[in-house]
């Protein structure tokens, strides 16, 4: 993928897929209408059938500031949203941005100067997540952890490098036309998706730790339970597409749950004398009893906790977001995507 050289000051267009956003939209608008970059900019809202006072708000922000667009997204989902923003767009430099986040005021200008640096088709940065009441901020202190959602460079402060994939990420529009665009038919995991694709037609997909996003999560278990469930299932449907490409971490959390299964069969089993006690089959308890040492041990370790409450609420989301995700991905191993989504936020 060969790119032509950025402009000094090019021109930026901001994507945003909205639904049921009547809390958070507004101040994720300011945010990037605060941006300190000196760059023409122009920020495109999809807007999905919210149930709230979301497109009123929309309506307000585009009414208030030429610079607010406003799409229709009939199809609800994410991928159309951001699809359809993208084509509305008309600058060079796409940056994704989510309504739960808030950018920091320098994020577009780093994030351009890391995208001409580096010559990079897209560049993200580190995801930081907070909480408003006591479960968001333990739902956020899983986020952030190792221990809870792990895996990609933009959940922690590394160091600037190459990357797998990108949270949010600044775009070159070349990158994006040259692989068609976000696939609609991935309902989650689209980022992924996307910069795989990105990377296997030559592009450079950079982590840039001086990146920062504030990220507002669920704010409930029941809803984190949906929103994981529907991640797990598209994280399947991509190994069942993609294969190899995949990172091992993927497939943690379904053998999780398959051991953890083969727990509770044995302990039925023993329970009921089907099973001699003592005997080797008593084995069949250990990936219980190392999984709530592990949860035990991440509780202990994950900072900013107080009280016992906390500690209570944290190790309850490590397991909402393991067992969750584990089981969402092996439905959609076994039985693909079909019809699951997020209706955490619906």
């Amino acid at each position: 993928m060969i790119l032509p050289p950025l402009p000094e000051l090019p021109a930026v267009s901001y994507v945003m897929p909205v639904l049921n956003e009547e809390g958070y939209l507004e101040t994720a608008v300011r945010t990037i209408l605060d941006q300190d970059y000196a760059g023409e900019k122009e920020i495109v809202l999809a807007l999905g059938p919210s149930r709230d006072r979301t497109d009123e708000i929309a309506a307000a922000l585009a009414a208030a500031d030429a610079r607010v667009r406003l799409v229709e997204n009939p199809q609800t989902h994410i991928p159309a949203g951001l699809n359809l923003a993208i084509a509305a767009s008309r600058h060079p430099v796409v940056v994704r941005v989510d309504a739960h986040s808030e950018l920091t005021p320098d994020y577009t200008r780093r994030g351009i100067e890391a995208l001409g640096r580096e010559g990079a088709a897209n560049v993200g940065g580190v995801m930081r997540a907070a909480g408003r009441g006591a479960v968001q901020r333990a739902i956020a202190r899983g986020y952030n952890s190792p221990f809870g959602l792990g895996g990609g460079a933009y959940h922690g402060d590394g160091s600037a490098a190459p990357a797998e994939s990108a949270y949010l990420g600044i775009f070159r529009r070349e990158a994006l036309d040259a692989v068609g665009g976000y696939d609609p038919a991935i309902l989650r995991g689209e980022d992924w998706e996307l910069n795989l694709r990105i990377r296997r037609a030559g592009g450079l997909v950079w982590f840039e730790p001086a990146l920062g996003v504030t990220y507002w999560p669920r704010a409930s278990l029941g809803d984190l339970a949906r929103q994981f469930f529907a991640t797990g299932t598209w994280r399947a449907v991509l190994v069942r597409r993609y294969g190899r490409a995949n990172p091992w971490r993927f497939f943690a959390p379904g053998a999780l749950v398959l051991g953890l299964a083969a727990s509770l069969v044995g302990l039925v089993l023993l329970v009921c004398g089907v099973l001699p006690w003592g005997s080797a089959w008593s084995l069949l308890l250990a990936p219980a009893a190392l999984y709530l040492l592990g949860i035990a041990y991440a509780t202990i370790r994950i900072p900013d906790q107080r009280g016992l409450r906390d500690h209570l609420l944290t190790a309850a989301t490590l397991v909402t977001m393991h067992l969750s995700w584990g089981s969402g991905f092996l439905r959609g191993i076994t039985l693909g995507g079909g019809r699951v989504v997020d209706r955490s936020r619906v």
